[in-house]
């Protein structure tokens, strides 16, 4: 088909054994929903893996009604897991209202996954009707477009069509609106597919994942436990340090909900911090703080000490693969703010310096969290944009002001991309954000009055953000 160039589509795994296969995945039917209305394409992704010239009629028909895309996987996939929730195993864990329905090639020869959500109830449903509210799609949209934005390492949101069904939640006004949404990833294993191999004892498994990984995911790997395990704790780093700087709390993040190749995906109550605050915490659930923002690297740290103990009867010296994790993390966090802020590298001593200069002022004053890197942005060249934000008065630097010390810092660093100074973005005021309630609002159009354009509107703002701010080259991929 024109739309499917050189389709060299794979099974998920190359397994020796039909046990071994059953213990990755359930072959599911699709929900039949009574109505399929597009309220999301997402050309730019669809575009990397030729689908971008799908008529609406054969877009329904794959990402509404899921009929199988040709050459490709003929019948949906539900994938089993285990996984720590909260630090509690849990061995009942799979794809509860979602499967894996399609892989295809982008133009990097990268293998990428089609997986949904709210596609339908499937036997790791636990009850649960396998839905998606509408609310909980659009959430999701603006989530994989702002972290695009600011340089992380996300799945795409692909499509979202609304169903025509009416939802029942205990959290949220019921009835509700239903949605599916499906998402192009860099592959849909998690840390927990291991921990569920580990727990069958299925060793063969094991290393036909391992080899899979090294291979599809990873590219180039030489398929032993220890290079397998070095190279997601570099993924997952480097998404932990973006999240930190986007100020972007994951609220989740347990292990059936970390993929191996280090992207961030599946995003349920995350949250946008207003101002800095470490003990700020997104979903009402999380009663200790487990997954507050500023415990967020210390938890991905647990969860990848449990990859370790999956991988460990493969090999027993895997210690020396998570040693790396936190310097990985701090040279990508110094990388990250520096693309936030616009500005070149001044050596890593200087961008150490910068990054505690800066987390000191964010909190003591309090300011905005995107203001804040608004406003710097070019540093010393932004001037004048700070002389009129709306929180100007954060810039003093009279009588040993709050800004004083920053200021001095910044000094040392020249903009990255002067070039970029002269967008048109910073002619506003405040900046792009997604607070909750601008999140709020946006639903609020939809579920008040049937109105789209603040989504549309919101959608393209953010990607003029990110054109600002550049591609820092992470793509899709983990490999």
């Amino acid at each position: 088909m024109p739309y499917l160039p050189d389709p060299r589509v794979l099974s998920v795994v190359q397994h020796p054994s039909e046990s071994t296969r059953q213990a990755l995945w359930d072959e599911v039917d699709p929900a039949v929903f009574p109505r399929r209305t597009l309220r999301f394409r997402n050309q730019r992704a669809a575009a990397t893996v030729g689908l971008d010239s799908l008529s609406p009629a054969d877009w329904e028909r794959h990402f509404a009604r899921f009929e199988p895309l040709p050459q490709n996987l003929p019948r949906p996939l539900a994938l089993r897991y285990h996984g720590h929730q909260f630090r509690h195993y849990n061995p009942q864990l799979g794809d509860g209202r979602g499967f894996l329905y399609g892989q295809l090639r982008d133009g990097q020869g990268r293998l990428l996954d089609l997986g949904t959500k709210g596609s339908g109830t499937t036997p790791w449903s636990r009850g649960g009707d396998g839905r998606l509210t509408l609310k909980g799609g659009v959430r999701e949209v603006l989530a994989t477009e702002m972290l695009e934005a600011l340089g992380v390492n996300t799945s795409k949101t692909f499509s979202l069509f609304e169903t025509g069904e009416a939802l029942y939640r205990g959290d949220e006004p019921s009835p509700t609106r239903s949605s599916v949404l499906v998402r192009l990833s860099h592959s849909h294993v998690r840390i927990g597919t291991f921990q569920r191999l580990a727990a069958v004892g299925d060793l063969d498994g094991m290393r036909a994942m391992v080899a899979y990984a090294s291979t599809e995911l990873f590219r180039g790997l030489d398929g032993s436990p220890g290079a397998f395990l070095r190279a997601v704790v570099a993924g997952t780093a480097r998404t932990t340090a973006a999240w930190m700087a986007a100020g972007f709390c994951h609220a989740v993040l347990n292990t059936d909900n970390i993929n191996v190749t280090g992207e961030s995906f599946d995003y349920g109550p995350w949250r946008f911090l207003p101002t800095l605050d470490p003990n700020f915490t997104a979903a009402y659930f999380d009663h200790s703080g487990l997954y507050a923002y500023g415990r967020q690297p210390q938890a991905v740290f647990w969860n990848l000490q449990q990859l370790a103990l999956a991988l460990s009867p493969l090999d027993s010296d895997l210690q020396p693969a998570l040693a790396d994790f936190g310097t990985l993390y701090f040279e990508a966090l110094r990388g990250q703010f520096l693309r936030r802020l616009g500005l070149a590298s001044a050596g890593e001593a200087a961008d150490t310096v910068l990054v505690h200069a800066l987390v000191d002022w964010l909190a003591t004053t309090q300011i905005g969290f995107d203001q804040a890197f608004f406003d710097l942005y070019g540093g010393a060249a932004g001037e004048a944009r700070r002389a009129r934000s709306p929180a100007r008065e954060a810039y003093s630097c009279g009588s040993g002001g709050p800004f004083t010390d920053l200021a001095a810092v910044l000094d040392a660093f020249s903009p990255a991309h002067p070039e970029r100074l002269a967008s048109a973005y910073f002619d506003r005021e405040q900046p792009v954000s997604m607070v909750i309630g601008q999140v709020e609002a946006v639903w609020d159009a939809i579920d008040l009055k049937d109105d789209w354009g603040p989504l549309q509107k919101l959608v393209g703002e953010i990607r003029v953000l990110g054109e600002v701010l550049g591609d820092d080259g992470s793509g899709l991929g983990g490999g």
